[in-house]
């Protein structure tokens, strides 16, 4: 089947030209006018829908009536847009919201934690393997953390952030087999596997945060470490730093060191490089698996941050062990 469901939570539309029904209180998955899969609204919580799928207007309003978020993706993986019930009417954690946004000492600070929670993940993670020229490059990570102390601005944590980004990057490259290298990170567009393959987790994962800051009452598109750019959604991609190397990139390794995707499950179009549909399937699989373990984890966060936010405490960021 192109479409399932995974341990009765989300529901993954991939396959083209499908049609998404409603009968009674199920959901129904048609293509050429046959049934596919009928799934029972209390078996989903989030709909995630790539490419040239339709949805009937029956089922988008059963959908929104069911508490639903309706997330869509292009075939390539690239997030959309949601469909959500009526947002949260919390419009005093907004107006909190934009008056630390407008608070120079509480956006550093936020921001100098954010960053360490990265570079602290990421370095946790390189610890797991014993190649010995990753002791370099951690070395130069945890000295970067180091001057995190020191920075009063946003533009110079940003700085830390990027080199240490650079850094992180090219330690992964090391790790990766099978012809899966990469000299540094590429996504707009992706033009080599590992990329793509990146760019497709960071999507999925933004895209789970945008809708916990929504469903709390966040803004979503205004950050404290992020700057402000039009449909960026910065405050997303504040949580989501915390969370890109545990979730994703661990993933990733796993499906290219362990051969489940390989180099002839991409296809190219024009300067761009993305996965085919069968291992579109078998990444969101590994995808939901690995999400599972942290979804709770990321609502916490989420919690914590409306908590600093609200009471101008500090926010407790997630550290691996």
């Amino acid at each position: 089947m192109g479409n399932r469901v995974i341990k009765m939570s989300t529901l993954y539309l991939t396959e083209q030209g499908s049609i998404l029904h409603k009968t009674q209180r199920r959901l129904v998955i048609i293509k050429n006018k046959k049934i596919i899969q009928e799934i029972p609204i209390f078996k989903i919580d989030r709909i995630l829908i790539f490419g040239n799928i339709q949805i009937s207007t029956q089922a988008l309003s059963f959908i929104l009536d069911s508490g639903i978020i309706c997330s869509f993706f292009s075939s390539q993986g690239k997030f959309k847009g949601s469909l959500r019930p009526v947002e949260s009417g919390n419009v005093f954690l907004r107006i909190a919201q934009y008056e630390r946004y407008l608070d120079k000492e509480f956006r550093v600070e936020i921001s100098k934690t954010i960053v360490y929670a990265k570079i602290n993940n990421e370095i946790k993670f390189l610890e797991n393997y014993s190649k010995t020229n990753f002791k370099e490059i951690i070395e130069e990570l945890k000295k970067n953390i180091n001057n995190l102390k020191d920075k009063n601005s946003i533009s110079s944590i940003m700085g830390i952030e990027g080199h240490s980004t650079s850094l992180y990057f090219k330690g992964l490259s090391l790790i990766l087999k099978n012809k899966f290298l990469f000299e540094k990170r590429e996504y707009h567009p992706p033009k080599d596997p590992a990329n793509a393959l990146l760019s497709f987790g960071y999507s999925l994962i933004t895209n789970e945060i945008f809708s916990l800051l929504s469903g709390i009452g966040f803004d979503p598109y205004i950050g404290f470490f992020h700057e402000l750019t039009y449909n960026r959604p910065s405050l997303a991609l504040d949580i989501v730093e915390e969370f890109r190397t545990p979730v994703v990139d661990k993933m990733i390794v796993t499906l290219i060191n362990k051969n489940i995707i390989k180099e002839e499950d991409f296809q190219r179009e024009e300067n761009s490089i993305y996965l085919n549909n069968i291992a579109k399937k078998a990444f969101l699989t590994h995808y939901e698996k690995r999400i599972q373990n942290y979804r709770e984890i990321i609502k916490v966060q989420c919690h914590k941050l409306m908590d600093s936010v609200l009471n101008k405490k500090i926010y407790e960021p997630y550290l691996e062990d």
